[in-house]
């Protein structure tokens, strides 16, 4: 059996004397998307930032079977490691192009050809984009800014990518074009681990998800066991989605965008 692309195993993370994650483990397949969720202040957001390299964590942090936790956020994005930070952060006085090359500034500065390539390809994949290549950041959309923060991932050509909360902020229409967009990349052989709020978007399009609470791993396994289970459809998948009558509507299926 081949190994995990991702396996976290024990995997503890504190702020100072808080510990904020308490021996989580998971797995993410080779082109698999697994979805965390859980509630604010859970954790998510720490775990992607421990696997990253952005906090320091005690536990095995495990790239293709290789151990990365002693490695720095560079030497992650080289092997192939890319976040996609709930706030984007992207460079909001520099055009949308400038934007995206930085993304591969990394492969460049090692001699690797192919940033024009990729950047056709993020443009085919997001059309907008190009349309706004000489744009500034700034003065682009919430959905033209998330699009611009996961073209800017792309450009590094990752294997494994990490998003935190790419719905937020976004209007149902723009949520779904994202969420399409990341199922392509699934396609396109990336593997994703998805930290997000919308607890039923990111277990339709996942193949497996797991539920943080206070810090912990409490639930995990396949999209559709958990979208199924009563606990998860009670605490994250039930409120605030009635229909006409006001009774609970029905979850959608796993694999089906909302």
């Amino acid at each position: 059996m081949n190994a995990p692309l991702l396996a976290l195993r024990d995997l503890h993370v504190a702020y100072g004397k808080v510990e904020a994650l308490h021996g989580i483990s998971l797995e993410v397949e080779a082109g698999a998307i697994v979805s965390v969720i859980g509630p604010n202040g859970a954790g998510k957001t720490t775990l992607l930032a421990a696997v990253m390299g952005l906090l320091p964590a005690r536990g095995a942090i495990l790239l293709d079977g290789r151990g990365v936790g002693a490695l720095p956020v560079e030497s992650r994005v080289a092997l192939g490691m890319s976040l996609v930070p709930e706030r984007r952060e992207l460079f909001g006085e520099m055009t949308v192009e400038d934007n995206l090359r930085l993304g591969a500034y990394q492969r460049v500065q090692r001699g690797e050809r192919g940033a024009d390539r990729e950047l056709g390809e993020v443009y085919a994949r997001f059309p907008r984009l190009r349309e706004r290549r000489a744009q500034l950041a700034a003065t682009l959309s919430g959905g033209e800014r998330q699009m611009l923060a996961l073209g800017r991932a792309l450009m590094a050509r990752p294997r494994l990518l990490l998003l935190d909360e790419p719905s937020l902020g976004l209007a149902p229409r723009i949520v779904r074009e994202i969420l399409h967009i990341v199922t392509e990349l699934r396609s396109a052989g990336v593997s994703i681990l998805l930290v997000e709020q919308n607890a039923r978007a990111a277990l339709q399009i996942a193949d497996r998800g797991c539920v943080i609470e206070t810090g912990e791993l409490v639930l995990a396994g396949s999209a559709a066991e958990l979208a199924a289970d009563k606990r998860v459809v009670e605490s994250y998948l039930g409120i605030g989605h009635r229909d006409q009558t006001g009774r609970p509507a029905e979850h959608a299926a796993p694999g089906t965008l909302p």
